[in-house]
Parts: C-alpha cells; structure tokens; sequence
C-alpha cells in the first residue's frame, strides 16, 4: 500500500482561511464600550467611569438633570437605582457595579435587561473614599425578578 501525504488544496486555503477569520471573531471578546448617564453634580459617578476605563472600557458620558427616563427605557425600578446609568449592548448597568461583574455578563449574557449595584455602596468602585461594606449586584431579569449575580467586600 502507497501512503500519499494530504495537502491543503490552494482552493481550501482560499475558502477556509476567511472563515477561519469568521469563526475566530465571533467568539472574540465583546466589544467594550458603554454610554454612561450621569447628573452633573455627582462626583462619585466619575469615579465609577475612571474605575471603568481603567478596566479597559471606552466610556462615552452623557450629563442629564433627571435620569429615571433613562432608568425607566431600560427596565430598572426605582428601589435598586443608583445615582448613574451606562448602557452596554442590550443591558443597562445601574449604579457602582464591578468592572469584572460587567465583563461576566458580557461573558454570560443571561436573559436580563440589567445589572445593579443599588444605591452607593462604600467601598464599591467609585466609592472607595466610603467604609467598605458588603454589598451585592443584582441581575434584574426581563421578567423583571432579581437574582444575585455578585457578592463584594464580604457580601
């Protein structure tokens, strides 16, 4: 018996190698960009955006005076509201949540519409100038039930 050794045909190589490139891009990683809502007074918004662009996202930020229309467009009750907003592809990102906690829904993408941090937890980011205490992300499902999705500072 002759063994004969395979080769890639030129013609292969030409229609396998751009959906080589296919493939490999749509399992890269999200793209990570956001638009944050904030008031203009809140100075402890800003920190969450340093805290964010130091994790590697590109923030857009957008001053408004009132931001429960913005709260309320994305599905986030009023009783786990934050003092900030950002938007990231289909989730809303409420208040002081992780960077980490944001890449893993990303990661995860479970059915939800957002992911909280409710009201301005010391020792979130942001917030590091405040007592550290225990506090929770909440994943507010597009049932609009809750669910924990990160324990912090001891939670």
């Amino acid at each position: 018996m002759i063994q004969t050794r395979s080769f890639p045909t030129r013609r292969a190589l030409l229609v396998g190698l751009p959906l080589a490139a296919m493939v490999g891009a749509a399992n890269a990683a999200p793209d990570k960009r956001m638009t944050a809502y904030k008031t203009p007074w809140c100075g402890c918004c800003g920190g969450w955006i340093a805290h964010m662009r130091q994790a590697g996202w590109t923030v857009e930020v957008i001053e408004r005076e009132d931001l429960a229309p913005i709260r309320a467009r994305h599905g986030v009750p009023d009783r786990l509201a934050s003092c900030h907003t950002a938007v990231v592809g289909a989730y809303a990102i409420e208040g002081h949540v992780p960077a980490g906690d944001v890449d893993r829904l990303l990661r995860e993408r479970p059915a939800a519409r957002a992911l909280s941090a409710p009201g301005m937890p010391g020792g979130s980011p942001g917030m590091e100038a405040a007592e550290r205490e225990p506090y929770t992300t909440v994943l507010i499902l597009n049932d609009g039930s809750t669910r924990v999705f990160g324990r912090h500072n001891g939670a």
